[in-house]
């Protein structure tokens, strides 16, 4: 699946004049679509328990803009109203490797950055409403015609309607209005306020979603870092506590000795921080735990083994990064594999491709730590063979 920009905008030229910066829309980025799932498959996919999916009814529900968990039964559908409603269905890229081609035609963004992949089905006036959200998202028309209005104003929290169990604008005026039809992409950064709306039945939308991670989160994911690693279990002690003239003053001598103890405890190391960033991006989300392998195999045996099937394929619940630097690190689902400098052609390889053919691998897998490490990827659930 290629991703098809205009003639006259490179792969940089859309990061330094729109990545989040402004709205690009794109009339037949994909020209030749072959979507993995279907409609009917998008609802079956929601009567997973281990698949999040929501039910939005604008209407002809309990209240305006009702939105309803799944997972669903299939009774759920057969009694929804004729229009003005929405299936959303969400991280599919985790579920069904068939996605993957979507995924690698937006490659050229970092793939840290990769949130998620969501589908929607609506019927005729479908929609989730007037709203913004907080990260950038390249929405690709897959079946029928939806119509987007979208406006650049800034929003804050009281602008929402309260009480209802989305976040929706009331008197959304529009600066932009287009009609998407299939192949059709809309590049929206993050806080674009925007309003999707089915035009007739049978309307599927592909949200590509990559997350940006909040300040707050990040700050608390790093000291509770430092207070894990460089905090020792004990508490203040002042043994030379000189006499104070009064006694409910906190000195600048007692300042001085608590600042010193925190600057010590919380002192920032480069490799270190590095090393937090790359497990703290790739953590996965709470319900899309990878699982290690039930029936472990030696190094001999998964040799054999790959040998065998030829391929090796990486777990699409598996989020793979790494960073170059004194030490090489590969970051897996929120662990850090130190590398040595002579693997850093594998690194990039196993980060890179979605499966491992056996015979073409060969040249990189010279040493014991190298297939090691491919063993350990496999025994740990990150990596599976397609027979499996």
């Amino acid at each position: 699946m290629k991703l098809r920009l205009p003639s006259d905008l490179s792969h940089a030229g859309f990061l330094e004049t729109y990545w989040e910066k402004q709205p690009l829309l794109i009339r037949q980025a994909v020209t030749d679509l072959h979507f993995p799932i279907d409609a009917s498959e998008l609802a079956g996919l929601a009567c997973n328990e281990q698949i999040e999916s929501r039910l939005v009814l604008e209407r002809d529900g309990i209240r305006p803009w009702e939105a309803r968990h799944g997972p669903f039964d299939e009774a759920a559908f057969a009694g929804l109203p004729d229009s003005h409603w929405t299936l959303l269905v969400q991280d599919l890229d985790k579920h069904l490797p068939g996605f993957s081609p979507l995924l690698d035609a937006f490659r050229f963004i970092p793939d840290w950055r990769l949130d998620d992949i969501m589908v929607s089905y609506a019927t005729d006036q479908g929609s989730v409403g007037p709203h913004v959200d907080d990260y950038d998202v390249f929405l690709l028309q897959v079946a029928g015609r939806r119509r987007w209005q979208i406006h650049t104003r800034p929003v804050s929290e009281e602008d929402y309607i309260p009480d209802l169990d989305l976040r929706i604008l009331p008197d959304f005026e529009a600066e932009h209005d287009w009609i998407l039809e299939p192949g059709d992409l809309l590049y929206l950064p993050p806080n674009v306020a925007h309003w999707g709306i089915a035009e007739g039945d049978d309307c599927m939308t592909c949200s590509v979603g990559f997350r940006a991670p909040g300040f707050q989160e990040m700050a608390a994911a790093w000291c509770q870092t430092l207070i894990d690693t460089q905090v020792p279990v004990g508490r203040y002690r002042d043994p030379e506590l000189p006499l104070q003239t009064h006694p409910a003053e906190i000195s600048g001598d007692t300042m001085a000795r608590i600042t010193g103890l925190l600057e010590r405890f919380l002192r920032q190391d480069p490799e270190q921080q590095q090393r937090w960033f790359g497990r703290f991006i790739t953590e996965t989300k709470p319900h899309l735990q990878v699982l290690p392998q039930e029936n472990r195999l030696d190094l001999d045996l998964f040799l054999q083994r790959w040998q065998s099937a030829d391929i090796l394929m990486r777990n699409p619940m598996s989020r793979f990064a790494f960073s170059q630097g004194q030490v090489d690190y590969l970051y897996v689902n929120g662990d850090a594999y130190t590398m040595e400098p002579g693997q850093r052609q594998l690194l990039r390889r196993i980060t890179r491709e979605r499966h491992f053919d056996y015979t073409s691998l060969q040249p990189l897998l010279t040493k014991g730590k190298d297939r090691e490490l491919m063993c350990l990827l496999y025994n740990e659930g990150h990596c599976y063979f397609d027979d499996e």
